[in-house]
């Protein structure tokens, strides 16, 4: 795990950190972090960034510099309008219901919009997703619509030590080589490339068990305040 200093800057702990990811891509998690301090992120070499509330986003994306953006946090079907005009990628559909929003709102914009598919794999009621025993037939579901393309697949794990967090990472990555199995065919809007799992407190973990993406914020901008 990497050691940020309080007085470490932004370049040197996007330099430190996308050192230790190797080939795995990189989520700059910007919540709560002002445009100055992101585009010092986008100049260090953070080429996707990630926002939790498409209300955040909107108040400061006219200050950013470009950048591959995604939408992390919970949406809101009264959002997805503004989520569909802002985000390459929405990465938290929990539910069929938003799925099928996106597409409504993606069509109206002539719009494909890449997802991934959020999955509750730690079985949490207090939190969003698809629970396994959901998920395939969600895959179906929202194989028959147009304007959405399932590219990855999400999980935010139970708060747990990041050994713990070993085991539910395991899991996703199962049930993602699943299904990205089932789906090589006859599905042409599902094409499952990335697994977004761990963040600032376990991405090591989770990129030792098969992430491809992780989400990472306070281990860059130092913790909120």
């Amino acid at each position: 795990m990497i050691s940020i200093g309080e007085n470490m800057s932004v370049e040197e702990n996007i330099t430190e950190v996308l050192q230790e990811l190797g080939n795995t891509k990189l989520v700059c998690v910007t919540k709560t972090v002002d445009p100055e301090r992101i585009n010092e992120a986008i100049k260090a070499g953070a080429t996707i960034i990630g926002e939790n509330r498409v209300q955040e986003y909107e108040e400061k994306y006219a200050s950013l510099l470009p950048s591959e953006r995604h939408l992390i946090g919970h949406l809101q079907t009264n959002k997805v309008k503004k989520a569909v005009q802002f985000f390459d990628v929405i990465q938290s559909v929990d539910s069929l219901k938003v799925a099928q929003e996106i597409d409504k709102r993606a069509e109206e914009a002539a719009k494909v919009q890449n997802i991934y598919l959020q999955v509750n794999i730690g079985a949490e009621p207090q939190k969003y997703g698809f629970m396994q025993n959901e998920i395939e037939q969600a895959i179906e579901e929202i194989a028959s619509l147009n304007n959405v393309r399932v590219t990855g697949m999400m999980c935010i794990p139970p708060y747990v030590p990041s050994e713990q967090a070993r085991l539910y990472f395991r899991k996703m990555k199962g049930l993602f080589d699943e299904l990205k199995a089932s789906t090589q065919e006859g599905y042409d809007n599902i094409d499952l490339q990335d697994l977004s799992m761990g963040m600032s407190g376990d991405y090591k973990v989770a990129i030792e068990e098969g992430a491809t993406i992780v989400r990472i914020g306070s281990a860059i901008f130092g913790s909120r305040k």
